[in-house]
């Protein structure tokens, strides 16, 4: 086979405008020409390109007649070309210098000090929505794919051409050839038509694995029956073996036999519109009957206040959720219903705006103390300040009353679907997005993650309590917010109080914070205890999540401004779990990173630990005997998304057998539904339900 042979390496002119790190030494250049050996090269056309000790590479026609240094001879290039080599140095220094000044005022990037284009590169494919990891493999998130090969390669897999996908197919195989011999060159790895494949990574299964792709694809090859990752077929070239190299099967328990825990799917945020009519009816039938194919136990739905109680205090109308009832009942699956007090818009996930009540926003203009306030001044009308919970501002009404008046007249409207057993849970909005906490990080105001965020204790009635509480203190110049915790997208280390040290372990630190989170369980008792009472006999449930950057650092400083005064001295979360045992509710948790690729990868800087903090709050809730249950925070469609939360929902070895009591599936729509998403989404429902399946990977 006659080929074309490829010239490997770039000469002196090339490597200086290629990067912008390039050293204004040439010493380093001299010295990769030591080296004797080369890796064997697969061109474009199938072609080989040999090494000898002699000559370092084969080049085109068109180079065969220069010379070729000799092992050990230095080149010396003239001072002049030593001089313009700064000088372009010193240009690109200055002009990447503005580029990352520009990116991290004006662009929020986490850009280290001393960046350079690997971080740009890096920082834009994030922003695009792809993983990057610290060694530089880049992939799709599982939200637009899957993650190469077996979820260990730790080298991008990089085009030979210009017209083949980046993004590969998981199941075509990547055909390689290497040759026998190992190379001296620094990069440690061979070359493989157009995939760089290499020989020691750090994200291996094990440590054996990373030094067996040159075996494996060796002259002969003779090891490759021992490795799992190598597939049977091989074929050869020029007395050369070319293997298929396939992803690694995913490790999984098997799951049959283990406790029934039901799965339920929330229905699109759109399913009502904002005059209570249920939209396409016929097409949601369908979609509710796909669901009941696979035995999924029900379904969720958000009854919102901004819909029901729209336009006239205590003038509910409940037209389009009943309609909605009534369709599952007759396919006789389970509802659970969410009680959303908030507004809907301008989250992850929102894609449609239902706003609170007008009624309320017109008091709102006129009073808007009535929501959340940051230090600033800045209003977040997402729900209503817990400062008024016992203020009579809402047209005569407290808000607490408001929640009860709400809450009965969903109770009598829809008795028979309790007294029938269909409305199986009632899960209370508490807060910003039905979650207890503070609406420490809204996006509209220009939070980023992973940013400490803001204390939202400034509007007159929060502050009033405060005053109070420091004047009961006997220290009345305690009646403030800190003045040193930084803005939105501060860092802990950035800030006075949040630092090592810093002062929310001081004296009034910790008087501050304890009166902020006793707000946020306060507010919490007096709505559960509302909620019971009118909901008696049913379960009712809480939504806490999981604010788990900065989980590392002794402050916990993001968990402080959302109300969760959980350092690392402190267990925050003993009252929030008191509580709910109190009042026998569920704890609805939700981390966002579980069946996720980890967010904290891509920025390690956070520090942020989502495995640790569920560690905790999920054993706070098992040693109360408080029933678990949980969801996903964004899309999840793949095998290795739902094995993870297969995991979470049934740990591993817990002397007590403890699980989730329910976990629920954002979201009902088309991407589930369609046959490959749906398929491992019914795989999935079989192993929550503890079903045996046949594809294990074990």
């Amino acid at each position: 086979m006659t080929t074309e042979m490829q010239r490997f390496g770039t000469s002196e002119d090339d490597d200086e405008d290629m990067g912008m790190g390039v050293k204004e030494e040439d010493d380093d250049d001299d010295d990769e020409e030591k080296n004797n050996g080369t890796p064997i090269m697969v061109g474009v056309d199938g072609g080989l390109v040999s090494s000898s000790n002699n000559n370092r590479f084969h080049q085109h026609q068109q180079y065969q007649d220069q010379p070729t240094p000799q092992a050990g001879v230095r080149r010396c290039r003239p001072v002049e070309e030593k001089e313009r080599t700064k000088i372009r140095e010193r240009q690109r220094r200055a002009v990447t210098a503005k580029i990352l000044a520009g990116l991290r005022r004006h662009g929020n990037y986490n850009l280290r000090v001393r960046a350079d284009i690997n971080d740009v590169i890096a920082a834009l494919a994030r922003e695009a929505g792809w993983v990057v990891l610290p060694d530089g493999t880049t992939f799709p998130s599982s939200s637009q794919g899957t993650r190469p090969a077996g979820g260990t390669s730790s080298t991008p897999l990089t085009s030979a051409s210009s017209h083949v996908p980046m993004q590969q197919n998981p199941s075509a195989s990547l055909r390689g050839i290497c040759s026998g011999n190992k190379s001296s060159v620094e990069y440690n790895a061979c070359h493989v038509k157009g995939v760089f494949v290499p020989t020691s990574s750090p994200y291996d299964v094990s440590s054996s694995s990373r030094s067996q792709t040159a075996a494996m694809v060796a002259a002969g090859g003779e090891g490759a029956q021992n490795y799992p990752l190598i597939a049977g077929s091989m074929d050869t070239v020029d007395n050369r073996q070319v293997v298929d190299i396939l992803p690694q099967k995913l490790q999984e328990r098997d799951l049959a036999g283990t406790p029934y825990i039901p799965v339920y799917v929330m229905l699109p945020l759109g399913v009502i519109n904002m005059k209570c009519e249920l939209v396409d009816p016929d097409g949601l039938v369908k979609q509710l009957r796909i669901l009941k194919s696979i035995n999924v136990d029900g379904v969720i739905v958000d009854c919102w206040w901004g819909i029901v109680e729209a336009h006239t205090p205590q003038d509910y109308n409940w037209n389009g959720y009943k309609r909605l009832f009534q369709m599952v009942r007759e396919l006789k699956l389970k509802l659970q219903v969410v009680l959303s007090f908030h507004e809907c818009g301008g989250n992850i996930g929102d894609d449609v705006c239902i706003p609170l009540p007008h009624w309320v926003a017109e008091i709102g203009r006129s009073n808007p103390d009535i929501f959340f306030t940051d230090r600033e001044g800045r209003r977040n009308p997402e729900c209503l300040s817990w400062g008024i919970d016992k203020e009579r501002v809402l047209r005569g009404r407290t808000a607490v009353e408001v929640y009860f008046d709400y809450m009965r007249s969903f109770r009598v409207e829809f008795d028979e679907f309790f007294e029938d057993g269909i409305i199986s849970i009632i899960e209370v909005g508490l807060g910003p997005c039905g979650e207890l906490r503070y609406p420490s990080n809204p996006v509209k105001h220009g939070w980023r993650y992973p940013g400490v965020g803001e204390f939202q204790c400034y509007d007159q009635y929060l502050l009033k309590n405060l005053r109070k509480a420091a004047e009961a203190r006997g220290h009345s110049f305690w009646a403030r917010g800190p003045d040193n915790a930084g803005s939105y997208n501060s860092q802990p280390h950035e800030t006075g109080f949040f630092c090592d040290g810093g002062d929310y372990d001081g004296y009034y630190g910790r008087f501050f914070l304890n009166w902020y989170s006793q707000v946020l369980v306060d507010h919490g008792d007096r709505v559960l205890t509302l909620a019971k009472l009118a909901f008696e006999g049913t379960c009712i449930a809480a939504k806490l999540s999981g604010i788990y950057w900065w989980y590392k650092t002794a402050s916990h400083a993001a968990e402080l401004t959302a109300g969760f005064y959980n350092p690392c001295n402190r267990d925050g979360y003993a009252a929030i779990m008191a509580l709910l045992k109190k009042h026998g509710s569920a704890l609805n948790f939700m981390c966002a990173e579980w069946g996720l690729l980890d967010q904290h990868v891509d920025f390690p800087g956070a520090l942020a630990d989502p495995e640790g903090l569920a560690w905790q709050v999920l054993n706070a809730a098992w040693d109360v005997c408080i029933p678990v249950a949980s969801e996903n925070a964004l899309p999840c469609h793949d095998r290795e998304g739902y094995n993870k939360i297969s995991e979470r929902a049934k740990p591993l070895n817990d002397p007590d057998g403890r699980h989730f009591c329910a976990f629920t599936y954002l979201r009902l729509g088309t991407v589930l539904l369609e046959r490959h998403n749906f398929v491992e989404f019914e795989r999935f429902v079989k192993r929550m339900h503890g079903e045996a399946v046949l594809d294990l990977h074990s």
